[in-house]
């Protein structure tokens, strides 16, 4: 192979036939134009065909979308994500049934939820980027499919071996609405209003894990119905979010919008010239692996703030799929309550769940207005007063609940309850701020300090339903909420330390915003 250079500047390739015979690899004849054609001049600047969007008024760009179609598509991601989170918890009803039909221990019956949650830590690894490759729309309506079709293939399931591996794949296949919905709040508001945003969609999450359990609940009790039917609900309400995903919802991802822009625009005027910047961006395995999985482990492992957070975060995700079978063994276990009945008290942690989500948006207003005021963005201690709030909160939830639950002769059923609300009021004050505090302390690493907690963070979620019934029991209701509300104790001073230090231990990452 020889390269000449002619004298008006144009690069011209010329390969004799023994070299053309003799190439090493395809790559080499691919350098070929034709039989016998110089190679073609090359292109000018290519920066004019480039599109973009037409300043900060476009309407083709979602942040200026009318409200309504904001509406509809927060609502249908909401949607998603709620019948995938009523999906992970709802067939924890099933335990019982499942246990007597194939005669397995408490650990093996608990399997089917804890390997749904653990798919939810492969599952956004791949859907992450794939949905900065693809768009929003077609990884979300993807998803939702294959977690309808495993959902129905547990409902159909013959024996115990197949209901374990379609759990895993309705939770792995179908984990796209857990990463997708936040990124479609970040595609359509600004930075002003997102966070109100996703202070909803955490409401959301959460919904549906404590309704779940009451659904289930009925179900199961209803002998017309049985435990299959637990999964086939589940895919019933999948079908609806498939529905909405695929009729009612459309690209947001602002990259994608632009590639559809400039296929448009090449298609009606045959300038081919014209292009996106994402048309040249490939997916590679080794980018997925290093950015998805090894570079979010060495953020783990290496800074503070991100394995404190993670590890707090993670911690009190554990407990909210501990308590799908905590709560039914205090009140139909404690109180004698029937199914379903015994599952009502959620609605008291899903009322704490919504005062926690009042209590972040509040500070959410204050936030931008005294960012408004200094004419600067806060620091990214300024997210942690909820969290502060909620620490106390939610251990004395957990205390109140255990040792008050275990004395139903004495105490009525409404002091337990009580507990369940300041639990879910925690909960909600520390898992989004906690997140938020990530995102604004790693602005350029935030996807990647977002990928290591989602990992530990279904671990935990999938591990703890494990070994919770059995250590209620042993323990006893009280002494085991005691073990927890002190794991929780230690927990307190993680908010408290950052509040005071973060900015010094900012200063010392290589990672960390200023």
């Amino acid at each position: 192979m020889t390269r000449d250079v002619e004298d008006n500047g144009v690069n011209k390739y010329s390969f004799d036939q023994d070299v053309y015979k003799s190439a090493r690899n395809f790559n080499d004849t691919m350098l070929i134009v034709g039989e016998n054609k110089d190679f073609p001049p090359l292109l000018p600047d290519r920066e004019p065909y480039c599109v973009s969007f037409c300043g900060i008024d476009d309407p083709y760009h979602p942040y200026n979308y009318p409200f309504y179609k904001k509406a509809l598509y927060v609502t249908t991601v909401g949607f998603s994500t709620f019948s995938l989170s009523m999906g992970s918890a709802m067939f924890a009803s099933a335990a019982s049934e499942l246990k007597q039909i194939f005669h397995i221990g408490t650990s093996v019956a608990a399997l089917p939820t804890a390997l749904f949650i653990l798919g939810f830590a492969a599952g956004p690894v791949i859907y992450g980027p794939m949905s900065e490759l693809v768009g929003r729309k077609p990884v979300l309506a993807l998803s939702t499919l294959g977690y309808v079709c495993f959902e129905f293939g547990t409902a159909a399931a013959k024996d115990l071996q197949t209901i374990m591996i379609c759990r895993f794949f309705a939770g792995f296949i179908g984990s796209a609405p857990v990463v997708i919905p936040a990124a479609v709040m970040v595609d359509i508001f600004d930075s002003k209003t997102r966070g109100i945003g996703v202070a909803c969609f955490g409401s959301i999450l959460f919904g549906g894990v404590m309704i779940a359990p009451i659904f289930g609940g009925f179900i199961v009790k209803n002998q017309a119905l049985g435990w299959r039917w637990v999964s086939y609900m589940s895919g019933i309400i999948g079908c609806l979010s498939l529905f909405l995903s695929v009729f009612a919802f459309q690209e947001t991802f602002h990259p994608v919008l632009l590639a559809k822009k400039a296929q448009y625009i090449r298609k009606n005027t045959g300038n081919w010239g014209i292009y996106a910047p994402s048309e040249n961006i490939s997916l590679e395995l080794k980018e997925i692996v290093v950015n998805n999985i090894l570079r979010p482990l060495k953020l783990l492992f290496t800074e503070p703030i991100v394995f404190l957070i993670s590890l707090y975060n993670s911690f009190i995700y554990g407990i909210l799929y501990s308590f799908l079978t905590v709560i039914p063994l205090i009140f139909t276990g404690r109180y004698g309550w029937s199914g379903g009945v015994g599952e009502l008290p959620y609605l008291s942690m899903l009322l704490g769940v919504l005062s926690g989500t009042a209590i972040n948006v509040t500070f959410e207003i204050r936030n931008n207005k005294m960012s408004e005021r200094l004419g600067s963005k806060l620091d990214p201690e300024s997210r942690l007063p909820p969290v502060m709030i909620g620490s106390v909160t939610f251990v004395i939830g957990i205390f109140w609940l255990g040792w008050t639950g275990d004395y139903p002769k004495h105490v009525h059923w409404i002091v337990p309850t009580i507990g369940a609300f300041f639990i879910g009021n925690g909960l909600m004050l520390i898992f989004l701020p906690t997140m938020n505090y990530l995102i604004d302390c790693y602005v350029t690493e935030a996807a990647t300090a977002l990928a290591g907690l989602t990992f530990i963070r279904s671990s935990f979620g999938a591990a703890f339903p494990l070994f919770t019934q059995q250590m209620f029991h042993n323990l006893t209701i009280k002494w085991a909420a005691t073990l927890v509300g002190c794991l929780g104790v230690l927990m307190i001073p993680v908010p408290f330390v950052f509040s005071k230090y973060g900015a010094y231990i900012r200063g010392k990452s290589k990672f960390a915003t200023g």
